[in-house]
């Protein structure tokens, strides 16, 4: 059984492919919020405030989490394309999970955001020139990261994500009690 931490494996990242797969990743983070969309409408059935994995988030603390996550990676990509090295600002995640709007608002709400957030994102990365995906930014937690990598990153964390939403779906169990239903995004 894979590990549901996991779904699509961790994350890597080999600089030697970066450029031959970038297309790919730019096209994956387009694609994401269809997905996302998907893989909601497949867990519906079980609801939203019930954990992707036990110890987990909830469904929609994910998707949250998700437009949190991917609006900063803009940002952190915007700053690097902008700026020579600069020193990237972290957030704490586990803390913003649960503020009242990641376990009460409607995932609606972030699904909207990370389409808006994505069309945008994607322009951008088409429009640079290959060597823009080298500049770098210095992240606290992990040291220099490139355009590249970042890229890489949230293409994974996307598809990571939605693999968590997606096997929820596909596990067997009884609807939830107190699961909540809002409205599909």
């Amino acid at each position: 059984m894979s590990d549901p931490r996991f779904p699509i494996g961790p994350f890597t990242f080999d600089p030697a492919r970066a450029e031959s797969e970038r297309a790919l990743r730019i096209g994956t983070l387009e694609e994401m919020p269809a997905a996302l969309r998907v893989a909601l409408r497949a867990v519906r059935r079980r609801g939203l405030d019930i954990p992707y994995r036990t110890g987990g988030w909830t469904v929609r603390q994910v998707v949250h989490h998700l437009a949190d996550s991917h609006l900063h990676a803009f940002v952190r990509c915007k700053t690097a394309l902008t700026e020579r090295q600069p020193v990237i600002h972290t957030y704490c995640e586990e803390r913003w999970a649960e503020l009242a709007d990641a376990r009460l608002a409607p995932a609606a709400a972030s699904v909207a955001l990370l389409d808006a957030l994505h069309a945008r994102w994607v322009v951008l990365l088409r429009s640079l020139e290959p060597s823009d995906f080298a500049r770098r930014a210095w992240l606290p937690r992990s040291g220099i990261s490139t355009i590249d990598e970042m890229l890489a990153l949230y293409a994974w964390h996307g598809r990571h994500h939605v693999a968590q939403i997606a096997a929820l779906a596909r596990r067997p169990a009884a609807r939830l009690a107190g699961a909540s239903t809002d409205r599909d995004p």
